[in-house]
């Protein structure tokens, strides 16, 4: 027992004393050697896995200051001071059993190796964060034994293979960040098996295939699934969505299923083969603060009238689509809209008035230029010009002085003017 080793140390000490000329190199090898003496608090087991976990990563991307430098392993892990075993959590039973880890998080320094499958075994994680370093191969298929995991982050890596369908098995999971790898295939079809996740972000990967049925995800607030090579017509969506980021794949068909996500404030669309109408009803979503429906084949833009009724709207990027007719006046009605890409379109007809009196208010960037708008310039566009930034290049107005910066560039030829 502990106590028992604890007495004998002691005695074996008081006789080293009498070893005067050795007393100081005996001593400290013994107390050395107690950490092996006496029974570690922490699961052998998970000592193991952590040990596999360092063993796996390229000792050259070990930094003398980085967390995994601090698993020194003549030390219990659980029993360790704040100097050793960095970016682990353990458990503490009252019962007295052995301490679980239940988190292991470490720091983005670079760590070059792979996920070893053992990791499997420490069943009582709960977080697990690697992200921002240069983890390989696949994503092990044991993940699916960590059914307590909430985070999971492998973000910014170099994980390569496909999104193991067994990921679909961690019931608990709130926050799942496997984005800026080389991920591909589809993403896994039942995904929405995950009912307590808040937070999901597959972005910058390669993966392919149509995007799921996800309306199961009830508690889903956040979904990126930008910079990949997803196809197809959109899927319905969880209602409380609040930020939904499909820019960057080649995604296709109306966007009426977006329509009905009113607790949105952010909303990114760019980038796809999108066609129709973005509907009034994008528009009227009382908390969107950012929306981006650029480089799209949208033909049609609704805007209803705000001037009663107070939307938080500040950015509209609609650039690059084939959306034509008169500019949407009652944009000016949006009160606190500031930044607006109506560029390479077919607008025709006059700049409006109304646009004018936003410039001399509260708009400071407006770029409406590669359209075909004609006639005269309200007045505001020359007399607070040095209030704005942005383009009015190669459209057909009759007056738009080349010393005014938003003129700069020039109009189009007259015979490409009519229309």
């Amino acid at each position: 027992t502990i106590p028992e080793l604890m007495a004998a140390a002691t005695l074996i000490l008081h006789f080293i004393s009498f070893l005067s000329h050795h007393y100081l190199v005996v001593t400290t090898l013994f107390l050395s050697l107690i950490p092996m003496l006496i029974h570690s608090s922490t699961l052998d087991s998970d000592i193991e896995v952590l040990r596999t976990v360092k063993h796996s990563v390229d000792s050259t991307s070990i930094s003398s200051d980085s967390f995994l430098d601090t698993w020194d392993f003549r030390v219990d892990p659980c029993q360790s001071t704040g100097r050793h075993f960095l970016g682990v959590l353990c458990s503490f039973p009252l019962d007295n059993s052995p301490s679980r880890i239940i988190a292991i998080d470490l720091d983005d320094v670079g760590y070059d190796g792979f996920l070893t499958p053992s990791i499997g075994n420490l069943t009582e994680l709960t977080t697990l964060n690697l992200s921002k370093n240069k983890f390989r191969r696949t994503i092990p298929e044991s993940i699916s034994n960590l059914t307590k995991l909430t985070k999971l982050s492998l973000s910014d890596n170099c994980l390569a293979g496909t999104i193991p369908t067994e990921i679909t098995l961690l019931k608990n999971l709130e926050y799942l960040d496997i984005s800026g790898n080389t991920l591909s295939g589809s993403i896994p079809i039942n995904i929405s098996r995950l009912r307590n996740l808040s937070y999901l972000h597959m972005a910058r990967n390669a993966l392919t295939g149509t995007i799921p049925d996800l309306t199961g995800l009830w508690q889903l607030e956040t979904l990126d699934l930008s910079f990949n090579q997803l196809y197809g017509n959109l899927p319905y969506f969880p209602l409380r969505l609040t930020t939904l980021s499909l820019n960057d794949n080649i995604l296709t068909g109306h966007i009426s299923p977006v329509n009905m996500l009113s607790n949105l404030s952010r909303l990114d669309l760019s980038h796809n083969l999108f066609s129709g109408i973005i509907g009034k009803e994008i528009l009227s979503f009382p908390r969107l603060v950012y929306l981006n429906v650029s480089n799209n084949q949208f033909n049609a833009i609704e805007a209803a009238n705000f001037s009663m009724e107070e939307r938080q709207l500040q950015f509209l990027d609609a650039e690059n689509n084939n959306l034509h007719g008169l500019l949407p006046v009652n944009l000016t009605t949006i009160q606190n809209l500031t930044a607006i890409n109506l560029a390479r379109n077919e607008f025709a007809g006059p700049i409006p008035r109304e646009f004018g009196n936003k410039i001399e208010q509260s708009w400071r960037i407006l770029y409406l230029d590669n359209n075909f708008l004609s006639g005269d310039l309200p007045p505001e566009f020359i007399t607070h010009s040095k209030r704005i930034s942005g383009s009015l290049a190669n459209n057909c107005l009759k007056s738009c002085p080349v010393h005014i910066k938003l003129c700069r560039g020039g109009q189009r030829p007259a015979s490409e003017c009519i229309r």
